[in-house]
């Protein structure tokens, strides 16, 4: 649902870099002193170009990354010793659920559950899961969890509990 309305939105957020652009010329070539008032107004418009330009950049480099995440994303979730891949791009995880946080979000975004897992002694680890998965990962319990990543956060598709 967000990647739908990435292309318009892109679009805006270039207009909206550009036009502050627009402004500062403007003022400089109007041949007016340079005043405080002047200095200010072009370091505010320059300001609010450089935040639409940044979120233009970091949206062309998530749309980048997206399209050539295929063969290395792969290649290491499957030496990572906790996940392998099963079929369809499914991320297998095993581990005891130490704790699941639920995240109700507004109107129109995803809900999200932050489930941490560990292995024993080794190192927990965090996973963003959508949805509440409260009641599917109860704490304490070693779970297999098989999932697909979608947008950064992971679909939940079967839990088999060990």
């Amino acid at each position: 649902m967000y990647y739908r309305n990435l292309k318009p939105m892109l679009i805006v957020c270039i207009l909206l870099a550009i036009i502050p652009l627009l402004g500062v010329a403007w003022i400089f070539s109007q041949g007016l002193a340079i005043t405080v008032d002047n200095l200010f107004m072009s370091l505010i418009l320059l300001a609010i170009s450089a935040s639409f330009g940044i979120n233009v950049l970091i949206e062309l480099r998530n749309r980048k990354l997206g399209a050539g995440k295929s063969g290395k994303a792969a290649s290491s979730s499957a030496s990572n010793s906790r996940s392998s891949i099963a079929s369809n791009e499914a991320v297998l995880e095993r581990g005891r659920v130490e704790s699941v946080q639920f995240f109700e979000s507004h109107v129109g975004e995803r809900n999200t559950s932050i489930v941490m897992l560990s292995d024993g002694g080794t190192a927990s680890r965090l996973m963003a899961f959508e949805g509440d998965l409260r009641n599917a990962l109860p704490v304490g319990k070693s779970v297999e969890i098989t999932a697909r990543d979608d947008a950064g956060r992971k679909i939940l598709l079967n839990v088999n509990y060990r």
